[in-house]
Order: structure tokens, then sequence, then C-alpha cells
């Protein structure tokens, strides 16, 4: 990689301390570009590169901000990027907006009432309540620690992406099954809540396979995007039941409100049974 590419990646870790993650993804995102100086027609052959390589919007839209990132501190202007800065940067692709695959009312019913007997098979169902009950992403709930379960409160403390950590309130139900998995297993508080049998992280395509082949033996077909399935239907459900959208935001540690809105468009359905209320024909 090109010296000024490795001394912005070197300044966001060390300065603004971001996440290896993010290093990786800055690392990526860089390599569209053919040097440290690109120019206009340059950027925008980039994007086409990656159009032609098949990536979709968002995709892209990952990216753009990343190389526009790096663009902003080329330029040396110390303050945060915005309508007074002068220097090259990458418009964001239009994305389309999709419905957000989720479970069904019935799909979750049957996924809650199913009963395990293997270990294996306990875990996998904690890990499924745990997903439905607090909104988490996948990873956060993997690499959950007993120590972070504060059972007595009902809070637990996930650690979301770029290091942000948030407190989220879960439900006296999913307090029952974690003190049970706790007890049974002898989960001792500097452990993973839910490991491998060498006590490692579990591996999310693992999950991902156990929870459709779950889904396959319960007689449905898992949504796309299965295990951030879970997450958009803990979203669309908290709507649903007055929950705030604000409130929302905090619960799923997203950045800006933005993220969070787009989980008011999943409830047509809603829509349509509201509509039905207050349509002037109908009166």
């Amino acid at each position: 990689m090109q010296p000024r590419f490795e001394q912005f990646i070197s300044e966001r870790q060390y300065l603004h301390n971001v996440s290896p993650a993010t290093i990786e993804w800055y690392r990526h995102s860089l390599q569209w570009l053919p040097t440290e100086a690109p120019s206009a027609n340059e950027l925008k052959n980039a994007v086409l590169k990656m159009r032609e390589k098949g990536r979709k919007a968002t995709g892209c839209n990952a990216v753009i901000r990343a190389v526009n990132s790096y663009l902003h501190w080329s330029s040396g202007v110390e303050r945060k990027c915005g309508a007074g800065c002068n220097h090259l940067r990458i418009s964001q692709l239009k994305e389309p907006q999709l419905v957000l695959p989720t479970f069904t009312p019935q799909q979750i019913r049957l996924l809650i009432a199913w009963k395990p007997r293997q270990p294996c098979q306990r875990r996998l169902h904690l890990l499924m309540l745990i997903l439905l009950d607090t909104g988490c992403r996948i990873t956060e709930a993997l690499t959950l620690r007993v120590s972070e379960i504060d059972v007595a409160n009902l809070l637990v403390t996930l650690d979301g992406k770029g290091r942000k950590q948030r407190i989220v309130p879960f439900s006296f139900e999913l307090r029952k099954s974690i003190f049970r998995y706790i007890t049974d297993y002898n989960r001792k508080p500097d452990l993973l809540l839910m490991a491998s049998r060498n006590e490692t992280l579990l591996g999310r395509r693992v999950m991902l396979r156990d929870v459709k082949r779950l889904c396959k033996r319960l007689g449905f077909q898992p949504p796309a995007r299965t295990l951030h399935a879970f997450r958009h239907t803990f979203a669309v459900n908290y709507l649903r039941k007055g929950g705030s959208v604000f409130h929302l935001q905090k619960v799923l540690g997203h950045s800006t409100l933005e993220m969070t809105r787009r989980y008011a468009n999943l409830v047509t359905a809603d829509l349509s049974a509201v509509h039905q209320r207050i349509s002037l024909l109908a009166a």
C-alpha cells in the first residue's frame, strides 16, 4: 500500500482509536484508488469499476465513505468535513429502498416454542432468544460475556461497532433462559456466554447454518439475511408496539436516526390497517 494511505490508516488507528474492523475496511476501500492523489476522473472511474465488478449501491457507498474520509484527511483540513470543504469527494449512489426481511409472527412463535434437548441446541435457542429480545447484532451476541449480563436489573452491555458500548434492557422471559443456561452449564463471569466446546468464539457461518436448518425443520423457509432478519424483526415489532424511533436508535446502536427510520417503512400492513380506520370513504 502507498505511503500516504499508510499514514492515513496509522493516524486513524493510533490517534482516533478506530476498531480493527474499520482499519481493515480502510485498507480494502483505498485499494480502489489508483494513486494517493486521484483526479476527479480517476474517482469516477473507481466507482465505475466497482459497479462493473457487480457491487451493489450499498457496497459502493461503504467504500465511498471510506475514500471520502481519506480525501478530507489528505486536504489537511482539521475540522469535520462539511459544506465548506473544497476538496474532491465522491457523491453517494442512490440506494434502492428495499423492504427488509423479517420473520413472521407465526415463525417467531415456532422458534420460541421449540424445545431443545442437546447442549448445542440449547445454545442455539438462547442465541435466537437474545437476538429477538434485544435486537443486537449477531457479533454482539456471540462476543457477549457472562459478566456483561446484569440479571438483577435486566440489562446487558453490548460491544457495538467502532468499540462503542451500549446498555440494552431485556425481558423477564429472557432472564429465565439466561439464568438456566448459566446455571446448567456452569458459565463463569469471565467466560463467553455461548462458546464452542473449546471455549472459543462461535463462528457466524456455523450459527447461520444451524438457524437455517432449524427453520426448515420447523416447516418454513428462513428469510433472506437470516441472522440480521432477527434484528429487523425486533425493530419492526418495537415500532408496532408503540416504541419511540429515538429510543429504538439507542437500543440498536445506530449512529444516525436515518438508519433507524428505515424500519418505519416495514410496517405496510399496519399502515393499511390505520388507513381503513381513518379513511373518509369508510366513515
